[in-house]
């Protein structure tokens, strides 16, 4: 301290002003923080106040603390960036989307209800909208009807079929009849006809009766009739069973077509019966309501906008890098996203699949860079990032969120990559293992 005393003593000598009042204020030196020095004529200069002493101390002691926990800090960043950072690509332009349905009406008629709404959680199957059902259900019940009469008349032709099987019967039994009749007939003809040459060769021979004779004539003559008789009749009752049969066919054939009537009114039912059905408009998935414009008594038509179902427990993010960003992402990559609305809290989640193109291929006018003056864009391709269900039911993600995604493009199955693999003396890079 005595040398830092007699340093103060010379420089207030030499800067004192012999104008000035025997008790002038000198500035003090650089370690004495600005705090001056009083110093009398002629006389020993008056001892410094404590300052300095604290400055030597922060000099001595604190620069080299904080100057080293700045190396040491600026290390391990660097180590960071070498063994993790400089694998992390990430981007803003990211947002929150979900598959979003827009629920419509697919029947007309007032609504009598609209149980829901707006940012109400529903679940699938439950009922948004209800349709005023009187016209459809009029419908049903005549259809309904018809095939019940389409049931009678099926049973009737049945009914019609089993008859005609009975007349057949009939007629087979005339026909069977008729050909005993006929049998019995050529009998009486044969005799007959014998009857007759054995008269007639009488008669000749002068044994036998003229009127012996006749009376074989007539018998003959009686029996060929009889027998024509018995032939038509049997050609007859013959006629006569296929006319049942044929009508039998014809039985057959109405019934089967009753049968395809019948189809074709259960047909109409079905409609009718799916006509009804939606009248209920119901959630096809679990989701939450959003934009409802359904109220009651509106007149709805197919294809009117009732609300919005967003599918929370779906979303994902189309996070959009540069195409210079590119190079690495891969699907199946780790992405932490850090969402704004929820003061950046990281969630996890993997690549799903990359844009096949440009943002700008698929606007309504794609631009044309072979007219015109030429100014490079950098194009940015649309990245899918999707998450497991146990992340999304933990947190809520509303589709127009906007998010940072940082893609983890180092394959972790590979080792860290090391300062002595990147100057070629680590032993994992010397075996060919990319670091």
């Amino acid at each position: 301290m005595a040398d830092v005393s007699t340093l103060d003593s010379t420089l207030a000598t030499e800067r004192q002003t012999p104008a000035v009042s025997p008790v002038s204020p000198v500035p003090a030196p650089p370690s004495g923080a600005g705090v001056p020095v009083t110093t009398r004529p002629g006389g020993p200069p008056a001892s410094p106040p404590a300052a300095p002493k604290r400055a030597g101390w922060v000099r001595r002691f604190v620069m080299p603390i904080v100057i080293l926990a700045g190396a040491v800090y600026g290390g391990r960043m660097a180590y960071d960036y070498f063994v993790e950072g400089r694998f992390l690509v990430s981007t803003d332009d990211a947002y929150v989307g979900a598959d979003t349905a827009v629920i419509a009406a697919k029947a007309t008629g007032h609504l009598t209800a609209v149980p829901v709404a707006d940012n109400q959680i529903v679940h699938q199957g439950d009922l948004l909208a209800q349709i005023d059902p009187g016209d459809y259900q009029v419908a049903v019940d005549a259809a309904a009807a018809k095939i019940a009469t389409q049931d009678a008349t099926i049973a009737r032709i049945s009914r019609q079929i089993d008859a005609q099987a009975a007349a057949i019967a009939q007629a087979q039994a005339q026909i069977q009849s008729a050909q005993a009749q006929l049998m019995g007939a050529q009998a009486d003809a044969e005799r007959a006809s014998l009857e007759y040459d054995r008269s007639l060769k009488l008669a000749q021979s002068n044994f036998g009766s003229q009127q012996r004779l006749e009376q074989a004539t007539a018998d003959r003559d009686r029996s060929a009739a009889s027998l024509a008789g018995g032939k038509s009749g049997a050609a007859s009752a013959a006629a006569a069973l296929d006319g049942v049969r044929a009508n039998l066919d014809v039985l057959k054939a109405q019934r089967d077509e009753a049968t395809r009537q019948r189809g074709e009114l259960v047909t109409a039912l079905a409609k009718a019966e799916r006509d009804l059905s939606f009248t209920k408009v119901v959630a096809p998935f679990d989701g939450v309501v959003g934009n409802k414009a359904a109220q009651v008594g509106n007149l709805v038509s197919p294809g009117t906008r009732l609300m919005a179902l967003v599918p929370l427990e779906a979303a994902y993010v189309d996070a959009n890098f540069k195409e210079t960003q590119l190079a690495d992402i891969k699907p199946g990559q780790t992405v932490d996203v850090a969402i704004d609305a929820l003061d950046g809290k990281l969630i996890e989640g993997v690549v799903q699949s990359i844009s096949p193109a440009s943002g700008a291929q698929f606007s309504l006018l794609p631009p044309d860079n072979a007219t015109g003056n030429f100014t490079k864009v950098v194009q940015r391709i649309s990245v899918r990032i999707g998450f497991p269900e146990e992340v999304l039911k933990e947190v809520t993600l509303r589709p127009g969120l906007s998010v940072v995604a940082t893609v983890h493009t180092r394959d972790p199955d590979a080792p860290k990559p090391t300062i002595l693999g990147a100057l070629g003396f680590d032993s994992s890079t010397s075996k060919g293992v990319k670091p």
